[in-house]
């Protein structure tokens, strides 16, 4: 029986001239099951699911987009410092996906296409799609395993990474195991996205407060298991980034469940 969790030992697989990257056949995956469940969850309130897949041509690329441009944003030395490499930019199926920046740029794509129709509510559509999504970012967790990344603090657990050599970071090369923080973070998504299928539909629950749930219950998980990582990351008052808008996303997210409850509507 195997002590720790084991590394895998290739990344892609080649077919000839064509490559597919374990890591983006993750992500593909998670697109995938969102847009089914989101189909699902949309014709239970009445929707027509072919808005879901009609938009999804949309909100795909702007998320993709928006995720490699928070990414760049937040962790831009690898590509543009001193000793970065510039073209790696655009390297996507290396890892590098920022889950704000591919919610917040899919999300305003969705609102800008809809907020003119009035046959489709914003809120109804983004409360079907917060269950997918915590799925999706479950299933696209584990590219991170395949690229060997995001792992977090030194670790002894039975669950703990055994990372090779050549992927520990500087200073942390005479530790092999490392907390895997991509696991954690998959099964915190996929206990969310449980947790949101079964939530009871209460009559005062306003439009868009279930995508509200996902975002606290998400910013809440993210703050744990970002203070565990150790990858390069710039901070703020001896935080990283990720944990103060972790932190930004779930107060902000509550204070508007506050709101729309406290007001009945």
């Amino acid at each position: 029986m195997l002590r720790f969790l084991p590394s895998p030992s290739a990344s892609a697989v080649h077919f000839g001239f064509l490559t597919i990257h374990f890591y983006a056949l993750s992500i593909l995956i998670g697109i995938l099951v969102a847009i089914s469940l989101g189909r699902h969850q949309y014709h239970r309130v009445g929707g027509d699911p072919e808005v879901i897949s009609s938009l999804a041509l949309w909100a795909i690329p702007s998320g993709i987009i928006g995720g490699r441009l928070y990414h760049l944003m937040t962790s831009p030395d690898a590509y543009f410092g001193r000793n970065g490499r510039p073209l790696d930019a655009i390297k996507i199926w290396e890892g590098g996906l920022g889950i704000w920046g591919a919610i917040s740029l899919g999300a305003l794509v969705i609102y800008l296409r809809v907020r003119k129709n009035p046959a489709i509510s914003f809120g109804t559509l983004a409360d079907a799609l917060a269950p997918g999504l915590f799925f999706a970012q479950a299933i696209g967790r584990w590219g991170n395993w395949f690229n060997i990344e995001l792992f977090g603090k030194p670790s002894s657990a039975p669950w703990a990474l055994a990372v090779p050599l050549s992927h520990r970071p500087i200073g942390y090369e005479e530790f092999a195991t490392f907390h895997p923080t991509f696991l954690y973070e998959s099964l915190w998504c996929a206990a969310g996205g449980v947790f949101l299928l079964m939530l009871p539909r209460r009559r005062t629950m306003v439009a868009g407060n279930i995508f509200l749930i996902y975002v606290a219950t998400y910013c809440l998980g993210r703050f744990g298991i970002e203070s565990l990582r150790i990858d390069s990351s710039h901070a703020i008052a001896g935080l990283r980034i990720n944990e103060w808008v972790s932190a930004a996303g779930f107060c902000v997210a509550t204070f508007y469940l506050s709101r729309t409850r406290n007001a009945g509507r």
